[in-house]
């Protein structure tokens, strides 16, 4: 219980954070921006693409070396055999995606405006199984991480740029997100923001809290943690634990929401996926 109450204390910081309830996405945009801006005014925008290490140099220092012979790479590999590999009707992965699923990232969390959904790119690449007449793959990792982990790295170096159109299904669907960001939860009763807002760059015992701006721009990503390549929404669920609430599903309507939020947050950084992290 000690430990547990030194994490409430530490993350117990009064700050301004920049929600409105009623604000549109892209008020909401560049109120978030404002306010990182004046938080760590030294910190250039771009660097936020490199996460917790657009805070710290010697952190960052460490993480450039392990780049110098990622982690991931064999991640990459297979996901390159396995996008290019046919499904037993002789179609591939190539078939569902525009320009052939390569150097579309960036496009992704989309608004389906036929379902009114919101897809994401493991969501997309199950979809494209589904209609080939595949089994879906588990959304945290394995082949699909992989897959996803080459899309990504086709994309490397475009900016992202998703759009939440002026539907009410996608505005809801953003709000959602955002209603996920800020709320409380868990034992430790912790908002997303708490720590990636308020406390960005602050430590928890001997981790840096990263900033919200550029969650997305290096997944999948190779944890040390782990000890291999993950999801997104598999880190979403980590989070949840942590607080010690309950994980929801990946690629469920509360995961997918919170990062069509985090994305459209993060517009303007260029992609360097995927990534590795502690």
């Amino acid at each position: 219980m000690r430990k547990l109450l030194s994490i409430v204390a530490a993350l117990s910081i009064a700050a301004t954070l920049p929600y409105t309830a009623d604000a549109s996405p892209d008020q909401d945009l560049k109120e978030m921006r404002a306010y990182f801006k004046k938080r760590f005014p030294k910190v250039p925008f771009q660097d936020y693409a490199n996460g917790v290490y657009a805070l710290d140099a010697e952190s960052r220092a460490q993480w450039e070396s392990i780049e110098d012979f990622p982690p991931y790479e064999m991640s990459v590999d297979n996901g390159k055999k396995l996008f290019n590999t046919p499904f037993k009707n002789g179609k591939t992965y190539a078939s569902c995606f525009p320009n052939d699923g390569i150097g579309i990232v960036q496009n992704y969390p989309l608004f389906d405006k036929a379902s009114g959904e919101v897809i994401t790119v493991e969501h997309a690449i199950n979809m494209c199984r589904e209609s080939n007449g595949e089994k879906p793959l588990k959304y945290k990792k394995g082949d699909i991480a992989d897959i996803a982990a080459y899309m990504a790295y086709t994309s490397r170096g475009k900016k992202l740029k998703v759009v939440v159109p002026n539907d009410p299904r996608a505005l809801a669907i953003y709000e959602r997100g955002k209603q996920h960001f800020f709320a409380k939860r868990g034992q430790l009763n912790l908002a997303c923001a708490d720590c990636h807002v308020s406390s960005a760059g602050m430590h928890v015992r001997a981790d840096l809290l990263s900033p919200m701006l550029g969650h997305v721009t290096h997944f999948p990503v190779y944890r040390s943690a782990w000890g291999e390549l993950g999801t997104l929404h598999r880190r979403y669920g980590g989070c949840n634990e942590q607080v010690r609430a309950k994980a929801y599903d990946a690629q469920g309507p509360e995961y997918t929401a919170l990062e069509y939020y985090e994305s459209y947050m993060s517009n303007g950084l260029v992609l360097n996926g995927p990534g590795s992290r502690k």
